[in-house]
Formats: C-alpha cells, sequence, structure tokens
C-alpha cells in the first residue's frame, strides 16, 4: 500500500493540510525529556553515549525546558507539557475525520497531562490500550542511601507503557451512522468474536529490527500492527504519525495494507526512516496484526526471501 513521508514541523504541515483527510493517528511524541536535548542527541550520533532518544519539543512555536525524567514536575512544567499537547490537539482536529481515534504513546507519570492536554484541544478521552513488558526503569533505591535504605524503591519497576486513545467527536448522532458515513468511530476487531483488549503483552523490540533501525524508541511490529490496524475500523483509510521518527508506524501499516504518511523534523530521522520503512515492513510476511501472537518465537525472514536470517527470539521475554 501507498505511503507518503515529509521532512517538515508536523505543526506547520499540519496548517496546510485538507480537513477530513486522516483517519488515524499513532505516534509517540518528543515530550522534551532531558535525554531528548540536543546536547544529548548529539552525544548519541557521535558514539560518545548519549542517552537521547529524540528532538526537543521545539515545535510549532512551542518551547520548553527539557523535562526530568522520573522526578516530580514543577507546576511550570506540568502547564507547558498540557499547554504543548493541547496545541498540538487543536492543529491535528481539522485534518482528521469525526470519530477518528488517536493512538499517543507516553510514560504513565505523563499520561495524566497528555490526557489533560489533549481534552482541552476539544478530544475525547477513550482511555488506554496498554503494552506489557518489563524494562530496566524505576525499581530503584534512594541514591545515595542504597544500603540504608535497602528495602526501599523510589518508584515501581515498570512494566507498561499506555498507549493513550482519543476520538475526534463523531458528526453524526450514533458510531453507525458515523460509519456509515466517515468510516471511523470505532476500533477494528482482531476478529468477530475478538474485540481489541485493553492490555497488549509485547516484549522488547527484536534484533532483527534493532539492526535496521537504531533509533532507541523503536517499537516492534507486532505491536505496531496491532494497533495500526485497529485504528481504522472499515479496513480503509488513511493513517498519520506526526512524529515519524524510525519509521516503524508507517512501516507497520504497509505491512497490513493501510495508505500511511509520515511527518519528521529532524533530517537525520527522515533520511533513515525512508530506508527503514520497506525493510521493516518487509519483516514477518502474513502478519498483519489481526491477531495478538505470532507464537512464543518468529523466524526472521529477510525482505526479498533471499539469505533468510533464522534468527529466532522469545516474543514476549522480559527485557532483563
Amino acid at each position: 500500500m501507498s505511503y507518503q513521508i515529509f521532512h517538515a514541523d508536523c505543526f506547520n504541515w499540519l496548517r496546510d493540510q485538507p480537513g477530513n483527510a486522516i483517519h488515524g493517528v499513532l505516534t509517540d511524541p518528543p515530550y522534551g525529556l532531558i535525554e531528548f536535548s540536543r546536547k544529548e542527541l548529539d552525544k548519541l550520533r557521535e558514539g560518545r553515549g548519549g542517552g537521547v532518544w529524540r528532538m526537543p519539543p521545539a515545535v510549532g512555536g512551542c518551547r520548553r525546558d527539557p523535562l526530568p525524567r522520573f522526578t516530580v514536575l514543577s507546576a511550570r512544567e506540568k502547564s507547558n507539557l498540557r499547554d504543548t499537547m493541547q496545541a498540538w490537539g487543536q492543529a491535528l482536529m481539522p485534518v482528521l475525520t469525526p470519530g477518528a481515534h488517536v493512538c499517543v504513546a507516553g510514560h504513565p507519570m505523563l499520561q495524566y497531562l497528555v490526557q489533560a492536554g489533549m481534552a482541552e484541544g476539544g478530544f475525547e478521552v477513550r482511555g488506554a490500550i496498554m503494552r506489557l513488558y518489563t524494562s530496566f526503569r524505576g525499581g530503584d533505591h534512594p541514591k545515595g542511601a542504597e544500603q540504608e535504605f535497602s528495602e526501599v524503591s523510589v518508584t515501581p519497576r515498570s512494566a507498561c507503557e499506555p498507549g493513550m486513545l482519543f476520538r475526534k467527536p463523531l458528526s453524526e448522532r450514533t458510531v453507525a451512522e458515523n460509519l456509515r458515513r466517515w468510516g471511523t468511530g470505532g476500533l477494528r476487531r482482531l476478529a468477530i468474536d475478538k474485540p481489541l483488549p485493553e492490555v497488549i503483552a509485547s516484549g522488547r523490540t527484536p534484533d532483527i529490527e534493532a539492526a535496521i533501525s537504531d533509533h532507541p524508541c523503536l517499537k516492534p511490529q507486532h505491536l505496531l500492527r496491532i494497533l495500526v490496524r485497529a485504528l481504522l475500523p472499515l479496513g480503509r483509510g488513511v493513517i498519520l504519525d506526526p512524529f515519524l521518527g524510525s519509521g516503524s508506524t508507517v512501516a507497520a501499516a504497509r505491512a497490513v495494507g493501510y495508505e500511511a504518511i509520515g511527518v519528521e523534523i529532524d533530517e537525520t530521522y527522515f533520511t533513515q526512516a525512508r530506508d527503514n520503512i520497506p525493510r521493516l515492513a518487509a519483516l514477518y510476511p502474513g502478519f498483519i496484526g489481526d491477531c495478538l501472537e505470532m507464537g512464543t518465537s518468529a523466524t526472521m525472514i529477510s525482505a526479498n526471501g533471499s539469505n533468510p536470517l533464522f534468527q529466532t527470539y522469545p516474543l514476549f521475554a522480559p527485557a532483563g
């Protein structure tokens, strides 16, 4: 299926798009955590051990200081993040068809601020799809007093990542009428007797995908194909990722058979995404996100069928 990607600030790009043109959004915005600063980005790209993954949120004129990670945010930091999400929601709203769903990846500590901002931007808050996996985040002892407080954790060990769901309000009286007019308003079932669940078990991103893209925010195709497929309830329409990054969402849409658009402000990531998308989309032929498991292991197959990569991985193994 066809796709387009643009090197642009998504705020500016959205202003130039026609109304009611996008039927679903799946994205992972740059929240401005301190690891995402330009300084850390440069360190990462120069091989100096930077911890950055994405550009800081200096898009659409919305600038703010980097947020500390896993700590208490100040009132100003909370307000700035919420205002930015409100501004993004307002920019996105006219481009979407009525009833279109938006799925936004985030961190549990930021979830309430993202939801508040999107609600103030006019969206309905529709809960979240939780990615269940084990990470190295959280669970630390009090810094500098590990022995003194050996039985204390500052935060729980992270085991989930929310894909926050939002919906543009319907234009019709009922979901059924909205589906008939716009093709949006609900979520596509895995099968007639299997609705999309709130929790999806997802292992860490397999090595074969990480070898294609070194983007540290890269999410597994297994998860993305399930989510992308669900966003178009009638199996037709256009998926948008306005923070393209590695290109993995557009790759998932292509694999599922949907049209997709990606927008990326960072030139390096945009260039990499151009190469990543067809390679990621070619993995796991036949898996189109219509079931929760590809099996307990999966065989990696190269894009053209030659030189198969017979690496297998435990799909739902914990990250540790």
